[in-house]
């Protein structure tokens, strides 16, 4: 199975520090946040990812190449604006294929096993579904005996990860579109399987939570937060709803 890291975000809530980095490339423990995903992609099996591009994506290029040094194959979906989640992966399908793919929010960190994904799930998408955090009390799905709900309880915060046929954007039209709407509307026609997984997941949408993500991956010694230096450089709605 295929695998996609979404990574064309501004990172708006992160400025300072991703005016001249893109965001996937702060470090994290002394590594790049997107390598952090990487590696636990290939620890996983996964050898062929696509990564979507934007603001200052040639960085990101840059640094990961063609993903030789990580013993895999590395493709990119270069975007001229930013087409939301469901635009980046809609652009992204020639490099995904006819089979099931795994998408991963690039700024989600997890110990989510990713072997253990259905890599043909029974209906248009599989979602893994996390204990709502203190920024998003209220949840985004409900879950049903492994059938994803757009009500019930409890709800569930959607982690950014999700196994998806292409067949869930054949209807779309190139451009600019979330995700959201596509995957309710798939809900409703109860073709959306998921999972609640209860281990650790975060957000690193602020500076506060990339300092907590250092602090679990670094242990002890300063918190770094210095944008990560590219010499060879010129220079997902987070939650359906």
């Amino acid at each position: 199975m295929k695998a996609m890291i979404l990574a064309a975000g501004r990172g708006e809530r992160m400025r300072p520090l991703t005016d001249h980095t893109p965001k996937p490339l702060l470090q994290v423990a002394g590594r790049p946040l997107i390598e952090h995903t990487l590696v636990a992609l290939t620890r996983a099996g996964f050898n062929d990812i696509v990564i979507n591009t934007a603001w200052l994506g040639e960085q990101i290029e840059a640094r990961l190449g063609d993903g030789s040094q990580f013993g895999i194959r590395l493709g990119y979906s270069r975007e001229s604006t930013l087409l939301e989640t469901g635009g980046g992966i809609h652009q992204a399908l020639s490099l995904l294929g006819a089979e099931p793919f795994l998408v991963v929010n690039g700024d989600v960190a997890s110990d989510y096993p990713f072997g253990q994904l259905p890599t043909s799930p029974e209906g248009l998408a599989h979602l893994v579904l996390v204990d709502n955090p203190s920024h998003h009390p209220d949840g985004d799905f409900g879950l049903n005996a492994g059938r994803v709900e757009n009500t019930g309880c409890p709800r569930l915060t959607f982690s950014g990860i999700g196994v998806y046929r292409p067949q869930l954007f054949a209807d779309c039209q190139p451009g600019r579109f979330p995700l959201a709407p596509l995957l309710r509307q798939a809900i409703d026609h109860g073709q959306v399987s998921g999972e609640h997984y209860p281990g650790f997941w975060l957000d690193v949408g602020t500076v506060e939570r990339l300092r907590l993500l250092e602090q679990r991956y670094g242990g002890s010694g300063p918190v770094r937060l210095t944008p990560f230096k590219n010499p060879g450089a010129g220079r997902f709605p987070r939650y359906p709803g």
